[in-house]
């Protein structure tokens, strides 16, 4: 009898890296549309962003690594790096190894921005839509879970949320900070 727990564990991971991915561009694109004006601060929404970029890549290899592990199907550690290796569902499961590696990219050139420059590194960021629309197309395409109506409403919620900030980011001006007036002195009496 097979033991379940690498393929609980796999599809347990896949979810988690899939949500986190989602939340990371949710900030990304909070980051950039500032739709509350200037709070939370910028550098602590980019540092949120990263980390959260960080767990979704670490969610990630997880997911992979007990794909490895998993004996319901024979998957090797090659196969997690070359699209298209895995026996099921080859496309699928291999827009799922390019959208890794792309992430593992992005997340990268981070700590590159100055070294490739600014404008590179936005061009480069701008992969990160494909890249979410290749995690969707993988969850929707390989997961096992996708026949449930929760795993449906998870990922249709979750490409709302992503179109609908994106249509914001893109449609609605940043909000400014208001400006304060000094405080006029007191008037004499």
């Amino acid at each position: 009898m097979n033991d379940p727990t690498f393929w609980v564990e796999a599809r347990a991971s896949g979810m988690v890296a899939y949500l986190l991915v989602t939340v990371s561009v949710l900030a990304g694109l909070l980051l950039k549309s500032k739709p509350f004006g200037n709070s939370p601060k910028p550098a602590s929404v980019t540092d949120m962003h990263r980390f959260l970029a960080l767990l979704a890549l670490t969610a990630t290899a997880v997911h992979g690594v007990t794909l490895v592990f998993d004996r319901s199907i024979t998957i090797t550690v090659s196969d997690l790096f070359v699209p298209g290796g895995v026996p099921y569902r080859p496309l699928a499961t291999g827009i799922g190894v390019v959208a890794a590696e792309l992430m593992l990219v992005v997340y990268i050139s981070f700590s590159q921005r100055k070294r490739i420059g600014v404008k590179n590194w936005r061009r480069l960021h701008w992969a990160t839509y494909g890249l979410f629309g290749a995690f969707v197309a993988h969850g929707v395409f390989s997961g096992s879970d996708t026949t449930h109506a929760w795993a449906r409403l998870m990922y249709a919620s979750t490409v709302a949320l992503v179109a609908g900030a994106t249509f914001w980011r893109a449609f609605v001006p940043p909000k400014r900070p208001e400006r304060r007036r000094p405080l006029e002195p007191a008037p004499a009496e």
